[in-house]
């Protein structure tokens, strides 16, 4: 792997693209740390530590929420409508015949989610703005700040997309999901060395602080295995005589992958789960919101339960909006393609649909399986200070493998032996 890591930088244009790409992210770290004007940091402080959905999309913006930066949206607005514009595009037909237009059709998809992410990224700064001055944290108020500082989250949620996509074309590596992994990786680095700190002062248990190390690293080589697991459906093609030449014939396969839906249920889950809890922050004086947020905390076992229950609901729902059996099964006739043994038409789109319904049984539970092992693990361990989901897990993983096969395949282009070695 150094080996090839060296060869990677001995190319030049590879070496601009590593550098470009190294030094955006800097940027983007940069300004996480450049705070909007106004600010208690104290009470801020105080706001993040009570949890709730902040402390989620805290993560996706890599601490910059809760420094309340100019990027303190992060890249969460693009997402959302990345998320949404998807969903639409299987259920509006006018989105879906853009989407198989070709590359002018998607061209027209990627500028209405930018500007979903603009119209999101005002509707979401105004709502935490309100909340920072409802909760004490903004030290101004009055329209004109509320208005500069929606106007600065917007403005650094579009230099975030934007951030991504100069990354996307001159840098190596998706730019957006390389932006996320970097907000988990900031984040992560401190706790690591904070949690070592308190070993030091003995107020945290090395021993169990190396158990919860080993099972972290399983854990990931979990994720790994089951990341890039996929059920294969051979299909062969019909030999069909157009003019003087012979075309189909070949065998091929349909990848269903076991984690179809990635990291979207974790983050729908989390999200519902934990909206009680924010709620609860606005309404202290309620005892029954207050009941609930605490019925409701990430260490009951409530919380658990129902957190696995969405995961499996939101994984079969989300499979079923963006995969569809009866497109495929047409698209296989309409080329000649079929099933071995399975007749075209309805027994295809049956059989196709009964692999998918049991494939994302295996993936939901892998998934439930992966959100709610790392909560286990901080109330065995009673380690606190050094803790990442299954939403971050599987984020850094997912990017880190894309981000190395498109090495793989830059110096494999270039007849070097890639970091994979077989």
């Amino acid at each position: 792997m150094w080996e090839s890591l060296v060869k990677l930088f001995r190319i030049p244009d590879l070496k601009r693209r590593v550098i470009f790409t190294l030094l955006m992210l800097v940027v983007f770290r940069i300004g996480a740390h450049i705070p909007v004007p106004g600010i208690d940091p104290k009470a801020l402080a105080n706001v993040f530590s009570r949890g709730g959905v902040l402390g989620f999309l805290d993560m996706f913006a890599g601490g910059a929420l809760s420094n309340f930066s100019i990027l303190a949206l992060g890249i969460m607005p693009y997402i959302n409508a990345s998320i949404i514009i998807q969903l639409l595009t299987s259920v509006v037909p006018q989105l879906e015949e853009l989407a198989k237009s070709g590359e002018e059709g998607r061209d027209k998809i990627a500028q209405y989610t930018r500007w979903g992410a603009i119209l999101l990224a005002l509707v979401q700064g105004f709502g935490i703005t309100v909340w920072m001055e409802n909760l004490g944290v903004v030290l101004a108020t009055g329209w004109a700040y509320r208005f500069t500082v929606i106007i600065t989250l917007a403005a650094g949620s579009m230099f975030l997309m934007w951030l991504g996509e100069l990354i996307s074309d001159f840098g190596i590596g998706n730019g957006i999901s390389l932006i996320i992994f970097a907000g988990i990786v900031a984040r992560l680095m401190p706790q690591f060395f904070r949690t070592f700190s308190l070993i030091r002062l003995g107020e945290v248990n090395p021993f169990l602080f190396g158990i919860a190390l080993v099972v972290a690293v399983f854990i990931v080589a979990f994720v790994v295995e089951f990341q890039e697991a996929q059920r294969k459906i051979p299909v062969q093609y019909a030999k069909r005589v157009v003019g003087r030449r012979i075309y189909g014939g070949q065998s091929t396969h349909i990848p269903i992958r076991v984690i179809q839906g990635g990291v979207i249920p974790i983050i729908f889950a989390s999200s519902v789960l934990l909206f009680p809890a924010t709620l609860a922050q606005f309404f202290e004086g309620s005892g029954f919101m207050k009941s609930l947020a605490n019925a409701l905390s990430p260490d009951s076992a409530l919380y658990l339960t129902l957190y696995a229950a969405l995961i499996i609901f939101f994984t079969y729902f989300y499979t079923a909006v963006t995969f569809n059996p009866v497109d495929l099964a047409e698209n296989m006739k309409k080329y000649g393609g079929f099933i071995p043994g399975i007749r075209p038409g309805r027994p295809t789109v049956e059989y196709i649909d009964r692999c998918l319904t049991r494939i994302t049984l295996w993936g939901a539970l892998v998934l439930a399986f992966i959100a709610v092992v790392p909560n286990i693990l901080v109330e065995l361990t009673k380690v606190t200070t050094f803790y990442f989901g299954g939403t971050a897990i599987l984020i850094m993983v997912g990017v880190a493998i894309e981000t190395v096969t498109q090495l793989e395949a830059q110096l494999l282009m270039r007849h070097y032996e890639g970091f994979i070695r077989r």
